[in-house]
């Protein structure tokens, strides 16, 4: 059974359809417009209470039975677990994959998030000026910390791909709308150009998710 995707053209929805082009699942699309505030419709409630995309519905959940799931970190950990791919099940790439995906969560989305919304404002907005420096300034700030530890490794939790790399390759894809240029953080260039070269995140990536798909 294919599983039932739910979500928009954003860094968080296109996290889980690269997920699921690079495991190999089926999946059925369910647009989420968000420009139209169906994000606030009650059946996607039932799913996503907290009214953020992306979220799953997969028909074969634990012990065949159907199951939502939200947070585009719970649904990456729930596909990894659930496929045994690119979620290392123990030892210190497990723990690299957790803590990078923590990072991305608490961090490295909602910091540039913030620099979308300030830098989007009209310039008669009083509070541009401050929000888009304080938030500009913060991502430059984890991109370089990205850039250190990509530095001493290929990928974000080690030697191999992961989930983690899945999360944070969302938000690099929007890297120049946050005033970044990938030419001074050059490992984080490296580590982004080598993901956007595998097919399943390219596929991911040009995957039309604005549109209902089977």
């Amino acid at each position: 059974m294919a599983i039932e995707l739910h979500a928009w053209d954003t860094p968080n929805g296109r996290k889980i359809s690269i997920a699921l082009e690079e495991m190999g699942l089926p999946y059925s699309n369910h647009p989420v417009d968000i420009t139209k505030n169906k994000q606030f419709a009650p059946a996607f409630l039932e799913m996503s209470p907290n009214n953020r995309i992306p979220a799953i519905v997969d028909t074969d959940g634990p012990d065949g039975k159907r199951i939502s799931v939200f947070e585009s970190g719970a649904i990456l950990i729930y596909l990894g677990e659930k496929t045994g791919k690119f979620y290392p099940a123990k030892g210190p790439e497990h723990i690299a994959t957790l803590e990078w995906l923590m990072f991305q969560m608490g961090g490295f989305g909602p910091m540039p998030g913030q620099a979308h919304h300030y830098l989007g404002l009209d310039d008669s907005n009083l509070g541009k000026a401050y929000g888009a420096d304080r938030y500009t300034k913060e991502s430059a700030r984890l991109y370089g910390v990205m850039d250190r530890r990509l530095a001493k490794v290929p990928y974000f939790a080690g030697e191999n791909v992961t989930i983690a790399d899945f999360s944070i390759i969302g938000w690099v894809w929007r890297h120049e709308r946050h005033l970044i240029d990938l030419a001074d953080y050059p490992n984080v260039k490296r580590w982004y150009e080598a993901l956007m070269a595998r097919p399943g995140v390219k596929r991911g990536f040009e995957f039309d998710i604005k549109s209902p798909k089977a």
